[in-house]
């Protein structure tokens, strides 16, 4: 008798139809939602940023916070969607009017080091563009669907950044900075 429910149980669940998949959102559909969260998440008080669609990548958002800084200058926020499903923010901190660079950092090797050493404490990892630019990145798959209560805490969360650049300043002060 029990082995003839089991046997029932496990043809009907064969029998049921898979959950229903949802289509996985085009590229564009993303950069339109990603639109939508920066118009609204941008002017929150603890944003403060106000962002445009870049002229020269189209799938990318560009906005700088200048309120509230320490250690920067500014924060260059660009936050783009890529061909892989995945939603990225970097920050470029600009000190001393100028990005960090870390071929034009006092201590190259340091500085580099240090970005390494701060990927395992912070919220944000650390690394340099290929033009060597450093920035703090984020990164969204969007596997699961449209991250947007994630945007919000990832935008509320960049001005922190900032007290990063202090630690970094024993490795770029006296250093001549990217144009």
């Amino acid at each position: 008798m029990r082995a003839r429910f089991v046997l029932l149980v496990v043809v009907l669940l064969a029998a049921l139809p898979g959950a229903p998949q949802e289509a996985p959102i085009t590229r564009d559909q993303t950069r339109e939602l990603l639109r939508s969260s920066l118009e609204r998440y941008g002017p929150l008080s603890d944003v403060n940023i106000s962002f445009h669609q870049s002229e020269k990548q189209p799938y990318n958002f560009v906005g700088i916070m200048t309120t509230g800084l320490k250690n920067s200058q500014e924060l260059e926020v660009v936050v783009g969607v890529s061909d892989k499903s995945t939603i990225s923010v970097h920050v470029y901190p600009h000190y001393n009017s100028h990005y960090i660079n870390v071929d034009k950092a006092r201590d190259p090797s340091g500085l580099m080091l240090h970005l390494l050493h701060m990927n395992h404490d912070h919220f944000f990892y650390w690394g340099a563009d290929d033009d060597h630019d450093v920035f703090a990145g984020y990164t969204f798959t969007l596997e699961s669907g449209y991250p947007d209560e994630a945007i919000r805490i990832v935008l509320r969360s960049i001005r922190a950044n900032d007290d990063y650049v202090g630690e970094l300043r024993p490795y770029i002060d006296g250093s001549a900075a990217a144009q």
